[in-house]
Order: structure tokens, then C-alpha cells, then sequence
């Protein structure tokens, strides 16, 4: 049997031990990534990696990367008396 590009909130919810009201909430709030088909939502199967934790996000990555330029850009020095003890 083919899975599916889409999983559903319920299933989504199964998946990460939720209720769906807690799955609904979190989409609502952009938390999660999903496209309203008709009256229901559909998160499509990439995504799911990111919303178990197991991969970050493109997004997630340019901020981490961003946080990381300023602490060495703001600390760099302060960092390298700490590397060398």
C-alpha cells in the first residue's frame, strides 16, 4: 500500500501522543504547517521529521546560524580566553 503525501490532525495526534484539540490549537497558531482541504487540515508527510524534533527546519536553521554569528561577533574574544583555559 502507497502512503499517503498528507496525514490528518487525528493521525498526527496519534503520532505524537496529543489530543487533536492540541494539534488543532497548534496549527492554528502556525506552530505547525498545514493546508485547509475543505473543512479539514492536511500536513503533508515532509514536515513530520520537524514536528517529531528529528530535523530542524530551513527556518530553524538560519536562526540558529544567526544567534551563532552574533554570540561570536558580540563574544568572540571572551570565547577564545575560555577556549584556552
Amino acid at each position: 500500500m502507497k502512503k499517503s503525501e498528507y496525514i490528518s490532525i487525528p493521525q498526527l495526534a496519534r503520532i505524537l501522543g496529543l489530543s487533536r484539540v492540541a494539534v488543532y490549537k497548534k496549527v492554528k497558531k502556525g506552530q505547525i504547517k498545514a493546508i485547509r482541504v475543505g473543512r479539514n487540515y492536511a500536513i503533508a508527510r515532509k514536515y513530520e521529521a520537524n514536528i517529531l524534533g528529528k530535523a530542524l527546519a530551513e527556518e530553524d536553521k538560519r536562526q540558529i546560524d544567526s544567534a551563532v554569528k552574533k554570540t561570536v561577533k558580540e563574544y568572540g574574544q571572551v570565547l577564545k580566553l575560555l577556549g584556552s583555559e
